[in-house]
């Protein structure tokens, strides 16, 4: 694993560690629809086979569905969870936007509020905002250790 620090800077790809790649049908309608939705933001589009999402401090490739992967169109097995200031208002947005929303904002134990939807091609989206800073063995969890 490589640490951020040592990373060399290129600016064909972003300097997070961890980039999520979904595949999608329609690459430009896909990065359309998740940065009116989501709020994300395009960083590089690569014709009409790939681009690169800014989503706040981190990243999402969307790329080209292949031939072979027919049943990624539904996102089966797969999820992201992305970081946001307000829970509550990029709910609304997302909604306004035609996700389906499959859980409510709801605060959990662990200090985190969180919802998740689904895109229009069907993977599935949780959005998260830290709402306290509560130690792992406050709501069951344990530190460090599998």
């Amino acid at each position: 694993m490589v640490k951020e620090d040592k990373v060399l800077a290129n600016r064909s790809i972003p300097r997070v560690i961890v980039i999520p790649e979904l595949a999608y049908a329609n690459v430009k309608q896909a990065a359309v629809w998740l940065c009116d939705a989501f709020g994300f933001s395009v960083r590089i589009s690569m014709g009409s086979h790939r681009a690169q999402l800014n989503a706040g401090e981190g990243a999402v490739i969307v790329r080209e569905l292949r031939p072979d992967e027919v049943d990624a169109r539904r996102g089966i097995g797969c999820s992201v969870m992305v970081r946001v200031d307000d829970v509550d208002s990029h709910c609304r947005r997302s909604r306004a936007y035609g996700a389906r929303i499959a859980t409510e904002p709801s605060t959990y134990p662990y200090g985190e509020r969180q919802y998740s939807a689904e895109d229009f091609a069907g993977y599935s989206w949780t959005f998260t905002q830290s709402v306290a800073d509560v130690r792992p063995e406050e709501w069951g969890g344990t530190s460090g250790q599998l």
